[in-house]
């Protein structure tokens, strides 16, 4: 009976544990981000400072301003977008960081349609 109620109480412990969020660690920095699109995985690089984004995606450049709402959730607007849909920014929220990087959520501002990522920091 007392080793039930020792793995409850250790079972519970564990489950209360607040995911770790150092998102200022994640403000500047170069990163990775792998995704798949339309069934073959597709890696975009980007280096971002606290301001400025520049995103590096099938050696193509791109570049959006970063505003920071709090200390883990920013806007991203394309700076020369290339069509409409690039016209819209992007709202992206830190949900979780570790040492190798971070896991997001991410959609068009008004959009209540949302994905999730992880990006790697590379440095």
């Amino acid at each position: 009976m007392k080793l039930l109620c020792l793995i409850s109480c250790f079972i519970f412990f564990i489950s209360c544990k607040t995911p770790e969020r150092n998102c200022q660690d994640y403000r500047n920095g170069t990163f990775e981000f792998t995704a798949i699109i339309n069934g073959e995985e597709k890696t975009t690089s980007f280096t971002r400072n606290e301001a400025i984004e520049i995103d590096i995606f099938e050696g193509v450049k791109d570049s959006s301003s970063v505003k920071w709402i709090n200390d883990c959730e920013y806007i991203l607007k394309n700076l020369h977008p290339k069509n409409a849909s690039q016209k819209a920014p992007i709202a992206i929220k830190i949900l979780t960081t570790n040492q190798e990087g971070y896991t997001f959520e991410y959609g068009q501002v008004g959009d209540s349609n949302k994905a999730r990522g992880t990006v790697k920091k590379i440095k």
